[in-house]
């Protein structure tokens, strides 16, 4: 028979907001009911909403209840740019580094991910795409994220500057063939020739095209948005700065209703005050809080490596230790969990912001949001459970827990 568990007593966010003492019931991968107490019958009655796998008429199973009165109950994290995490690294191109970066970030809260790449030479990329396209296919990723290395060499940031190349359309396509359909997001910089074309060719087969690692002004930016690039990659990272007489890409990527915004809240890619220019500009439904993680998420300081390169970690902070861009932030060590932590203690967004902008914003961003991405009947039982200071005390995916909370069974 069919487990079902029924989460309740924590403070839960729904798409209509926060409700006190909420209660969701799971029911194999699904959720079944997702409610606060006085919303209706008991799950399994009359009036509860059902989702795929009910038995209809069929006898209810027993339902476990779990007490977690005291934590927050919230959807499972969605990261569209993370390169490793645990010591490994997506761009080893071998599927067990692959997986250690999976399992590190899904203890830290984040259900879905894309693969984020690493600026290399054209065959490696090809090769790296053909392991992770086929975790993807087997449900461990969500899709594949190349960044680079159709970027700026002016904006190369940690990205190696000899493995640059021109967004030439047939080598674009090379990548998305070699990802066989599971090419979700690529990040080019739009200004490079053969920039505009390649950002047609993404949303022509449906990928994002993102702009990012990029030299552009603000006018070659709207242009970029008007050929169908979606996305900001890391706004304000590795770009021109916003000034008064030359806006650059951040007011045009900002100001674009079109245009999902990446932000990096580890307190060291972006100040405080920017996050909240960026944030309350954009808005929720704008903005997905990404990690940009490396390998060395979730591990101590010391040496990693990044695609080709090596990075030192001192105090949580990755730079590159050797070559022309030594001494450049080389991503994060960041996890979604610290984003969130950090965005409702340290940078006054509420809880439903935040659950947006680490959620249902990159959800609707991948074409997901009919399945994850928010608590409610019928989607995958993909959430989080935090406690009072909203440290991660357990976490589920597709209805079984990666870490169970330290709730007593009643």
């Amino acid at each position: 028979m069919v487990q079902r568990t029924v989460l309740a007593g924590a403070r839960t966010v729904l798409p209509s907001g926060v409700v006190e003492d909420g209660r969701v019931t799971v029911e194999g991968r699904h959720i079944l009911a997702a409610e606060a107490p006085a919303a209706g019958p008991a799950p399994g009655g009359a009036g509860a909403a059902a989702g795929p796998g009910t038995g209809g008429a069929a006898a209810a199973p027993a339902a476990r209840t779990l007490d977690l009165t005291g934590h927050w109950v919230v959807p499972g994290f969605i990261d569209v740019h993370v390169h490793g995490g645990g010591g490994a690294s997506f761009s080893a191109g071998t599927a067990e580094e692959a997986l250690t970066v999976v399992r590190t970030h899904r203890a830290h809260g984040t259900t879905t991910m894309l693969a984020s790449t690493v600026t290399g030479d054209l065959d490696d990329l090809a090769r790296q795409a053909a392991v992770l396209a086929e975790l993807t296919e087997q449900g461990e990723l969500a899709g594949i994220h190349f960044e680079g290395p159709f970027i700026s060499p002016h904006r190369c940031g940690a990205h190696q500057p000899e493995l640059l190349r021109e967004p030439d359309p047939a080598d674009v396509r090379k990548l998305l063939d070699a990802a066989h359909g599971a090419a979700r997001m690529m990040t080019l910089a739009p200004e490079l020739r053969g920039g505009l074309d390649s950002v047609r060719l993404l949303a022509e087969h449906g990928v994002i095209a993102a702009v990012g690692h990029t030299d552009s002004d603000y006018a070659a930016t709207l242009e970029a948005v008007e050929a169908g690039a979606t996305v900001a990659t890391h706004l304000f990272n590795a770009m021109p700065s916003l000034l008064h007489r030359a806006p650059g890409p951040v007011a045009a990527l900002l100001e674009d209703p079109r245009v999902t915004v990446e932000l990096i809240n580890d307190g060291t890619h972006l100040h405080p005050a920017v996050l909240q220019l960026a944030f309350h500009r954009a808005g929720a439904d704008r903005v997905a809080f990404i990690t940009d993680a490396m390998g060395a998420a979730g591990m101590a300081d010391g040496m990693y490596p990044l695609g080709p390169m090596n990075v030192e970690v001192k105090e949580g902070v990755a730079r590159i230790s050797e070559g022309p861009t030594a001494g450049s932030i080389a991503g994060s060590t960041l996890t979604l969990d610290r984003a969130f932590q950090r965005a409702v203690t340290l940078d006054g967004l509420t809880v439903e912001q935040t659950v947006r902008a680490l959620s249902g914003t990159p959800a609707r961003l991948l074409g997901i949001a009919d399945r994850t991405g928010s608590l409610e009947p019928g989607k995958d039982a993909d959430l989080v459970v935090l406690d009072e200071a909203f440290r991660v005390a357990g976490v589920m995916r597709h209805g079984e827990w990666v870490i169970e909370p330290p709730a007593a069974p009643s």
